[in-house]
């Protein structure tokens, strides 16, 4: 279970403005392309100076240890810092659908979430909002905030910054998406994918290492990577699983997802304009299951 109280009011100070001089000249993912957010000027991934929100509420459509019985109290952010054609959430990430909220409500949501029972905070693409976000948690905290917090990104993140958050998150919840930078450029648009997620979600199990479960099933602190197969690129997945296996992080819960369905700008792709073919998964899962991925899920096709 989380315990902010692991961080004094100097180094929640710190940190608040670490994350709120990288908000403003924003360099808070790897593209640094120093928008003036306190001026309202949106980055790439669409954020102004405000936090905006698409939804919040219960989620049980997460992994077993994360959703739990009572749910996980999820927060979807608007906006992206990938521009991926398959998103299957693009309302929320490419069309930034969603309302604005202050500092003082996010961290009034968050002790919400817990006063109807959420297992955990799970953010999803927070990594535009971080200043807001510690800085709710931080309020939050101080009113009795004290389950645990669940980061869940695409994996496009600058170690640089999940470095600040130790001590903050708890379970961290990357994606792995690519090994091809050619691929990471031709469906999310940033051909440095691969250079970037790999030190950030070794710095995720450095802090948190191996996931532990309490006694009721639900998470506690650790890492669980996520990778989706995409239709005609069952290379990309096996090579994605070769680097893992051979990485310090291999001892994170891996979730092998085969939920792809064509969405936003993928059905006018030759490769990504159906869903997964049953010999593709195989192919993938067999791999996994030779390279000793024996923890974690396999989502059935």
């Amino acid at each position: 279970m989380a315990d902010y109280n692991f961080l004094s009011d100097k180094e929640w100070k710190l940190k608040i403005d670490f994350f709120r001089d990288n908000y403003n000249i924003c360099k808070l993912c790897p593209r640094q392309c120093e928008a003036s957010r306190t001026d309202d000027r949106e980055g790439v991934c669409g954020a102004g100076k405000e936090v905006k929100i698409a939804s919040y509420n219960l989620h049980f459509g997460e992994e077993p240890p994360v959703s739990g019985k009572n749910g996980s109290g999820t927060i979807f952010f608007s906006g992206c810092t990938l521009k991926c054609i398959f998103c299957q959430n693009y309302p929320i990430s490419q069309l930034r659908n969603g309302e604005i909220y202050s500092i003082e409500d996010l961290s009034e949501i968050f002790l919400g979430l817990q006063k109807r029972g959420a297992h955990n905070l799970n953010f999803v693409s927070p990594t535009p909002y971080l200043y807001h976000i510690v800085k709710a948690i931080y309020l939050a905290e101080k009113k009795g905030l004290n389950i645990p917090v669940v980061y869940n990104t695409s994996g496009y993140e600058r170690k640089e910054i999940i470095e600040k958050l130790d001590g903050i998150v708890d379970v961290y919840m990357p994606d792995f998406k690519y090994s091809d930078e050619k691929l990471s450029l031709k469906y999310s648009g940033v051909k440095d994918y691969m250079k970037h997620a790999d030190p950030a979600i070794g710095e995720m199990f450095k802090q948190q290492g191996e996931l532990k479960i309490d006694e009721f099933g639900i998470a506690e602190n650790g890492v669980i990577i996520r990778h989706l197969i995409l239709p005609g690129n069952v290379k990309n997945s096996q090579d994605v699983l070769k680097i893992i296996s051979k990485r310090k992080y291999k001892g994170s819960y891996l979730s092998l997802m085969s939920q792809f369905f064509p969405a936003y700008r993928s059905v006018n792709d030759k490769d990504l304009k159906r869903r997964l073919y049953s010999e593709e998964y195989e192919k993938v899962r067999s791999l996994a299951i030779s390279l000793g991925f024996e923890k974690g899920w396999f989502q059935d096709i």
